[in-house]
């Protein structure tokens, strides 16, 4: 345990799911803790302190927790999931990944727009590309994931667009390094919350 009283949780290591019983690394899997009024908190930064539990990022899996009372299993002690809590978390994901992309953005790490994406993908530079969910499948498909990259569509045109101070995006990408292995994590978390293929291999 840490001074903080929370367990010693190392990037890489593996948990189980509370509802699958699955074993599994953490980057697909989201953390919850207890708070002291009893009400389940989603800890999606990792970082409040107590004893965490674990749930693979999956609708499914979250409303099963909700509906079996699997977070008082977790918690060892009488719990009760807040209201709306898929649609807390989905929200609290999507904002960390706007938030992460316009980080990236500000550091020269990310670019929009398409010839620009397809510069970046030509030049070998792209190591995440994100193309947003409810942008055309004929315009997104013109662009590829390069091998050994990934690829991601959780994301609305409107969401993506907030990291660029837009309106709207359809296509972005992250350079290799920086925030890149952040945005992976928490966007494969949001794209399995909203039914969104985490990997796109070859070319389209």
């Amino acid at each position: 345990m840490t001074r903080g009283g929370r367990d010693k949780e190392h990037e890489g290591t593996e948990r189980r799911c509370l509802v699958t019983g699955e074993v599994q690394p953490k980057a697909g899997l989201i953390r919850f803790v207890l708070g002291p009024d009893g009400i389940v908190v989603p800890d999606l930064a990792e970082k409040l302190p107590g004893r965490g539990f674990w749930l693979t990022a999956d609708q499914g899996v979250i409303g099963k927790a909700v509906s079996k009372g699997a977070f008082s299993r977790g918690a060892k002690a009488p719990a009760k999931p807040p209201e709306g809590l898929l649609e807390l978390i989905e929200t609290g994901l999507a904002k960390r990944v706007v938030e992460l992309i316009s980080l990236a953005r500000k550091s020269g790490d990310a670019v929009a727009g398409f010839e620009k994406v397809k510069d970046w993908l030509a030049a070998g530079r792209v190591k995440v590309l994100l193309q947003a969910s409810d942008g055309s499948e004929r315009g997104k498909g013109k662009l590829w994931t390069p091998e050994g990259a990934r690829w991601f569509g959780g994301l609305t045109a409107s969401e993506l667009g907030l990291a660029f101070g837009r309106d709207h995006v359809i296509h972005s990408a992250l350079s290799k390094g920086g925030l890149a292995d952040k945005v992976i994590r928490d966007a494969g978390r949001l794209n399995g919350l909203r039914g969104q293929s985490a990997i796109r291999a070859g070319k389209e």
